[in-house]
């Protein structure tokens, strides 16, 4: 799953990881939470950090309250802005943060990671 504001953006990462991939993206935390509570589950949430209504850092505090295994599945993707309250949400939370704009290589393999573990990753190159 893909949670970006930018619609662009999430359209273009989809797209070029669907050929290994099943991936949905949503322009919000509260459909994608919607979504959770009704119990979809994935295996990996890519989740922008800065959104209008609700910032990554609420959508990962809704879901440590009500589906506490799929907030540990976020991987937060950052165009760099930082604050305070970031910086000190990064280092209460073990949650991987990306840059943005992102690698796609680096972020295939981060990806086969987490879903498939290292033997999976291996196997993919």
């Amino acid at each position: 799953m893909i949670v970006d504001d930018e619609q662009d953006f999430g359209t273009v990462l989809q797209e070029a990881l669907a050929d290994g991939y099943e991936v949905e993206a949503l322009l919000d935390g509260a459909t994608a939470l919607r979504r959770l509570f009704a119990g979809e589950r994935f295996d990996l949430i890519l989740c922008d950090l800065m959104m209008p209504w609700m910032d990554g850092i609420e959508f990962h505090r809704r879901l440590v309250a009500t589906v506490p295994e799929q907030a540990g599945r976020i991987v937060f993707m950052s165009g760099g802005a930082t604050t305070g309250r970031i910086e000190s949400f990064f280092r209460r939370v073990p949650n991987i943060v990306i840059q943005k704009p992102l690698d796609l290589e680096g972020l295939r393999a981060l990806i086969d990671r987490r879903v498939h573990g290292d033997a999976g990753a291996a196997a993919d190159r």
